[in-house]
């Protein structure tokens, strides 16, 4: 007997191609300045069956949270440190890796850093919590 994951629908527009235009990268909080991000596709809000793209800046500074959805992070340029449950990966450019879901993820980077970040999917809509920022 097999046994098979239901598969969440992918919202689609449509259309035969989805195009999201070049957005600025923007601080996450005022206070945070050396935290940038930009989402691509979509917001991390509420329940998504789709995967969430967005791009991030960190500049000698760490961030923390939890999340109920995977984090894949695909590092572009610079070195980036992750660590959740006591093991710690370092990635450089080419490099990616994902914090499974329901972990805490800590993300540092002790000089620069610039990654893409995979979301998803929430099929639940649980959000994210316990942030927490660093300058190093």
């Amino acid at each position: 007997m097999t046994t098979t994951t239901p598969q969440l629908p992918i919202p689609t527009t449509g259309e035969p191609i989805d195009f999201w235009p070049a957005k600025p990268m923007n601080v996450m909080k005022d206070e945070w300045q050396r935290l940038r991000c930009r989402f691509i596709n979509a917001n991390p809000v509420g329940s998504w069956g789709d995967v969430i793209l967005s791009e991030w800046e960190l500049e000698a500074c760490g961030w923390e949270d939890f999340h109920p959805h995977t984090e894949t992070n695909f590092v572009l340029e610079g070195e980036l440190h992750i660590q959740s449950e006591g093991k710690t990966v370092i990635l450089r450019p080419g490099d990616a890796a994902r914090v499974n879901p329901g972990r805490t993820g800590r993300y540092w980077a002790p000089v620069y850093a610039r990654m893409v970040t995979i979301y998803g999917p929430n099929p639940d809509g649980l959000e994210s919590h316990s942030f927490r920022y660093s300058e190093i």
